[in-house]
């Protein structure tokens, strides 16, 4: 039988790379199983393994780490046409790259809590703060996120409200079939609200979960696509820099981050920012007309 205070102490390794700023904690396990790693001169390929980062040596590629970076959380406007991951196997631009284009890139590594798809756009929380970040992305946290949708055409409102009460979408891709039968999910309950009407309207809807391209999903089953996505709130966080900026959290905002990772109330402002807004419709040009000349 072991001896309980023989048992390996501190912190799993992948949490220690993680905190370090070499890579997420998925990459960091990759790293370790690569057998990449070394712990006072050892070679570790073992997922579970602990050190302790004050005092054990720890070598990644041969380079020493030298213990965790200074936690750091920022803000970001993702615009449309940018993959929210590290890298890219189509070579489309990421955020990463965006940020590191900046004059004012952080210092730090960063990473995104959450996604939005390639044509989406708004609101995407940067961090290197892994265990925040795990706690935020948890369903059972239930992180409120609000989104303004453009959709084609007006769904009546019974569709709306089936929205409303949730509705039976495909769980994981667009169109993806496992064992040659479609796999369902039934979504939680969403707040939807028409904030524009017209033959395209627009909808401000606030959902607790994060499924594979749900909102996508959930008005392409009640007949309408979804021409525009942008993310205007997380948690407590309201979309207030312009598309492409961003800016680094106050420490009341990270507190408010850290209630709301523990399923706690939070409050938004109630005023929102421009960049949250609707744009004012353009009102179409006057036509004038040259006037007739009076036969002579």
């Amino acid at each position: 039988m072991t001896n309980p205070s023989n048992a390996p102490t501190g912190d799993r390794l992948q949490k220690i790379l993680a905190q370090a700023g070499i890579a997420s904690r998925r990459k960091a396990e990759q790293i370790i199983l690569e057998g990449r790693v070394q712990i006072n001169g050892k070679t570790v390929t073992e997922l579970g393994t602990k050190a302790d980062a004050s005092k054990d040596h720890i070598r990644v590629d041969g380079k020493l780490l030298h213990g965790p970076e200074r936690q750091r959380y920022y803000v970001l406007n993702k615009p449309r046409g940018y993959v929210t991951t590290l890298d890219d196997p189509e070579h489309r631009p990421t955020v990463m790259q965006l940020l590191s284009q900046s004059r004012n890139a952080p210092e730090v590594r960063l990473y995104p809590v959450g996604r939005l798809d390639y044509l989406s756009e708004g609101l995407l929380l940067m961090t290197n703060d892994g265990t925040l970040a795990n706690a935020l992305s948890k369903a059972s946290a239930g992180v409120q996120k609000t989104y303004l949708v453009k959709v084609s055409g007006a769904p009546p409102p019974a569709a709306v409200d089936q929205l409303r009460r949730g509705i039976m979408i495909d769980r994981g891709r667009l169109n993806e079939v496992r064992s040659g039968r479609r796999d369902r999910v039934l979504t939680a309950p969403a707040t939807v609200e028409q904030v524009r009407g017209g033959d395209n309207p627009w909808f401000q809807v606030s959902l607790t979960e994060g499924r594979n391209r749900q909102l996508r999903k959930m008005f392409e089953e009640i007949g309408h696509h979804v021409e525009k996505i942008r993310r205007i709130g997380y948690g407590a966080l309201v979309l207030d820099v312009p598309p492409g900026g961003f800016r680094e959290l106050t420490m009341g905002e990270v507190t408010a981050l850290n209630r709301a990772a523990k399923g706690q109330k939070v409050e938004r402002k109630r005023v929102l920012p421009e960049p949250a807004q609707l744009k004012k419709p353009i009102p179409p040009k006057k036509k004038f007309s040259k006037p007739r000349r009076r036969p002579s």
